[in-house]
């Protein structure tokens, strides 16, 4: 088997091709030509944009998956289906033949090109298209393993932190493409600037978003490394800050130059970056943000480098952790010798990640959002940007704002019981909060925890919590609740998002609905 990616020509699979970090790497892929073929259990439009680059998806995840090409060789010639298949499934096609034929004592002869899998840490050890790919003696990376190999290839910017990462990595890799750089990008999440999670560019330069959850981080090594702050956000793989800080350090030492936020203090105190940016102006960082305003429609700031005054600094994003985002990709772009006016105008043009408080419709007055936030310090941040949305009365658009509903569904049940006491208390700025049931993301329920135990928690500390358990309910209630001036925040980074459509829905086309009816609150 051998030891690093085969970018030659050899077919690549991917188990679990349509998740958000898969398909972004499967996009680059196919966009460098090479064959491309995986799983996925759910067809959405990020699956059907690779197929339209020729990748071949299978809708089950199992075992028959590689018997695919044999079982379509028995029924035609196998010459002729070779000659003809151009979309990526003729290396498949030959890859999974030659195993049959020259398997000897279950091993293959060498020189026999099977499929390179690709996998993510949510791929189970006992998934039957895993096991098949274990028994053909298939190439087996983790997700990770291909992202390193990738960044290798470019003058790489590698973006990290417990928060803050997808909008950071969407700041620099749209600063530097409106720059004429024309970089490859690899996200997790979408952005319209360049329809997707992917981007493959022709210049030298690649931004990526470089996860920590799993520990994968350790294998990354760019020119530019950005830690946007470290927390404990993953409990089902770190059993302590420390090792997460250990990951982090070891980042640090893979990146030739790397820019931190030193507002957190634990990239302050146990990272200690060479470029550095804070929004505190006696902090003595090399980037500063000072004389803030934050409105309804976005942020303004004055920025300094290193002491001398760069110019002024308008945001479309709301909440002072995009500012600190913003502060990053500024560093990032002087370091690679961007002008500012150039950094400040593409800035001033960014609308965002989807996902991160992003406008899904305005009906009956009520303004729907949808954000990712799903840890405590999110929710904070996300709620503390919807209170300066609504607050700012001057520079407000319609609907005139007057309540902030908070949506929640939490995410993952270690996650969850980890974090129980900060869940309760991170909900002060919502005027309303609604509970529904955690979202296992396939966890076992050690803790015998649910989302009635969260409610009752939050209610402690906030006058209004309600408790729906289903997505069903949920829609009841807020056809019962919500009402003209409502900002309703579904947060979370399960599929309560999924309902936002029908929510919406019933209010366009129920324009005088509503009025507020009781729930059953918490106790």
């Amino acid at each position: 088997m051998p030891s690093s990616v085969d970018f030659t020509g050899r077919p690549f699979h991917f188990i679990g091709i349509g998740g958000i970090g898969m398909s972004a790497l499967a996009y680059i892929l196919a966009k460098r030509k090479l064959p491309i073929y995986g799983s996925d259990i759910q067809r959405s439009h990020i699956t059907q944009r690779l197929q339209t680059l020729g990748a071949q998806i299978f809708c089950r995840q199992e075992a028959s998956n590689f018997e695919y090409a044999r079982q379509s060789l028995d029924e035609e010639n196998t010459e002729l289906k070779l000659s003809v298949c151009e979309n990526g499934v003729k290396n498949l096609l030959a890859s999974v033949v030659q195993a049959e034929a020259f398997k000897s004592n279950g091993q293959p002869k060498l020189g026999i090109e099977l499929p390179q899998v690709i996998c993510s840490t949510a791929i189970h050890p006992g998934n039957l298209e895993y096991q098949a790919a274990l028994e053909l003696g298939c190439p087996i990376f983790h997700r990770s393993d291909l992202l390193a190999a990738l960044i290798r290839d470019y003058q790489s910017i590698a973006v990290a932190g417990t928060h803050g990462k997808t909008t950071t990595s969407s700041m620099i890799a749209f600063m530097l493409l409106n720059a004429g750089l024309d970089p490859t990008i690899l996200v997790g999440g979408e952005v319209n600037a360049w329809e997707g999670n992917a981007r493959m560019g022709q210049g030298p330069y690649m931004v990526a978003e470089a996860d920590e959850s799993d520990g994968s981080l350790v294998k990354i090594t760019a020119q530019i490394g950005v830690i946007t702050n470290i927390e404990l956000d993953h409990p089902d793989h770190y059993e302590s800050l420390e090792q997460v800080i250990n990951t982090f350090k070891v980042f640090d030492t893979n990146c030739k130059t790397l820019v931190g936020c030193i507002d957190c203090a634990t990239v302050r105190e146990q990272i200690q970056p060479n470029i550095t940016y804070s929004l505190n102006p006696d902090s003595g960082a090399d980037y500063q943000a000072q004389n803030i305003a934050y409105r309804a429609n976005g942020i303004y700031a004055q920025i300094w480098e290193r002491g001398d005054f760069l110019g002024e600094l308008e945001l479309q994003l709301l909440g002072q952790h995009n500012l600190s985002n913003a502060l990053a990709a500024i560093a990032v772009g002087r370091q690679l010798g961007l002008e500012f006016s150039v950094i400040a105008k593409a800035l001033a043009e960014f609308e965002g990640a989807k996902r991160r408080f992003e406008h899904r419709g305005c009906y009956n007055d009520i303004l729907f959002v949808d954000d990712y936030a799903h840890h405590p310090s999110e929710i904070r941040a996300t709620l503390a940007a919807a209170r300066h949305r609504m607050q700012d009365s001057a520079l407000n658009t319609q609907p005139h704002l007057q309540r902030i509903v908070a949506i929640f569904q939490p995410h993952r049940y270690s996650r969850t019981h980890a974090f129980l006491q900060d869940f309760a208390q991170c909900f002060s700025d919502a005027d309303v909060v609604i509970l529904t049931d955690i979202y296992s993301a396939g966890e076992p329920n050690l803790w015998q925890i649910e989302g009635q135990n969260v409610a009752d928690l939050i209610a402690n500390y906030h006058p209004q919590v309600l408790y729906q358990p289903s997505m069903d309910a949920i829609k009841m209630g807020l056809a019962q609740l919500l009402q003209p001036g409502d900002l309703a925040l579904f947060l979370g980074a399960g599929n309560l998002n999924k309902i936002i459509p029908e929510v919406m829905a019933f209010y366009q086309t129920s324009p005088d609905t509503g009025g507020i009816e009781p729930w059953r609150q918490s106790a």
